[in-house]
């Protein structure tokens, strides 16, 4: 472990385990993402392979019973996971990842029949089926309660039809769960159910992949359902109550998603760190200057605070307390951190920080979405207002 994580792990929920897990994890994604991700990003895709030996390393279901190949963790070994795969650079292989294991997945595991479970889970946890969540759409973000997808009852059978967008692993995930309206005459956010939906399901498709800023080596997708027919054991927790599912895992999204931001800021300011004592420009090397010193020495201490904010609600969330203020404080806090040390790393890299070889600049362009996606930072300090 680095320095840093020596003091979180004395500091923070650690154990042996999750110590041996983030060693393993680290060593993994430095030999088999960083170093052959660059072709990922023109494909547009992380290779199912890649994910399945993630699977065999057992941490795509860390937080799931032991019965389906999981380990009956809690959100700290999310939050493990979240800085593992952040720490590799490449914002789209941790956006699948975490899709799957973390804002996916977790609907089965929170609504999901015992049935369900054994049908699906086993499969999830190895990275055979790749799992995306389907509640965004044209026009409704972050306000779920704007859902337009219609699903009726026919039968024991629910016809489905609408358009998701914005769907990560939307192209070449396996199985979706999928929120709609079930009661067009609720008011708001009531009224919504959830389904899985498989690949291949008639009247379901991909309408397009998504061309995007950054993190291009994820699969998005608009999706479109045409008279999709769901049998009622493909029903997602209670009729009606699909909203409160959403809610309830948007606290374990934003905290990942913060502890994502927070070690792609680190890995961004240690190549920053090690290229402006490098650089040579007016007589010296960049770091001999005081106001570039100050500036990095800045983005160190708001990483610092940023780690331990996320920490501090995983270890609330954990516990079992109800923490929405401070997740929402997490999600808006670093989401706006990655991209202000992001904009000061491209900076001190001068030119080369706009070239496509740098690191930094493709960096730059994926953490733009961290103040968007999961709820955007106006969302999530509303959140925070509503508390204080």
């Amino acid at each position: 472990m680095t320095r840093q994580d020596t003091i979180t792990a004395a500091t923070g929920p650690f154990n042996e385990d999750l110590n041996m897990i983030r060693d393993q994890l680290r060593r993994f994604i430095e030999t088999e993402v960083t170093a052959k991700a660059e072709p990922w990003e023109e494909e547009g895709m992380v290779p199912r392979d890649v994910l399945r030996r993630m699977g065999d390393l057992g941490v795509l279901g860390m937080r799931y019973d032991k019965q389906y190949g999981g380990a009956g963790l809690d959100v700290v070994s999310s939050v493990v996971l979240a800085e593992e795969v952040g720490r590799s650079t490449f914002g789209g292989f941790s956006a699948t990842v975490l899709v799957h294991t973390d804002m996916a997945s977790p609907h089965l595991e929170n609504a999901g029949t015992p049935e369900q479970k054994a049908r699906w889970m086993p499969s999830i946890v190895s990275g055979e089926k790749i799992t995306a969540v389907a509640v965004t759409e044209p026009g409704a973000g972050s306000d779920v309660a704007g859902m337009r997808t219609r699903a009726v009852q026919d039968g024991s059978d629910w016809v489905l039809n609408g358009t998701k967008m914005f769907i990560t692993n939307g192209v070449h995930g396996d199985l979706y769960f999928v929120g709609a309206k079930t009661d067009p005459d609720a008011k708001g956010s009531r009224g919504i159910t959830m389904f899985a939906i498989e690949k291949g399901t008639p009247g379901f498709s991909v309408g397009r992949a998504l061309n995007k800023t950054g993190w291009l080596c994820s699969d998005t997708a608009e999706l479109i359902f045409e008279d999709v027919r769901i049998p009622a054991e493909n029903v997602l927790g209670e009729v009606n109550r699909g909203f409160y599912s959403v809610m309830k895992n948007f606290q374990n999204e934003r905290i990942v998603l913060g502890a994502m931001a927070c070690a792609e800021a680190q890995s961004a300011l240690d190549m920053t760190v090690e290229y402006v004592k490098q650089r040579k420009a007016f007589g010296g090397v960049l770091w001999e200057k005081q106001v570039v010193r100050q500036r990095l020495a800045d983005c160190q201490t708001r990483i610092a605070a940023g780690r331990q904010l996320v920490y501090h609600a995983a270890g609330l969330d954990a516990a079992g307390h109800d923490c929405v203020k401070e997740v929402s404080m997490v999600k808006a806090y670093c989401g706006e951190l990655v991209n202000r040390v992001l904009y000061d790393c491209v900076q001190f890299h001068g030119g080369m920080g706009y070239m496509r070889e740098t690191p930094v600049e493709r960096m730059s362009r994926d953490a733009r979405v961290q103040a968007i996606g999961g709820g955007a930072s106006e969302v999530m300090l509303e959140e925070v207002a509503k508390r204080m």
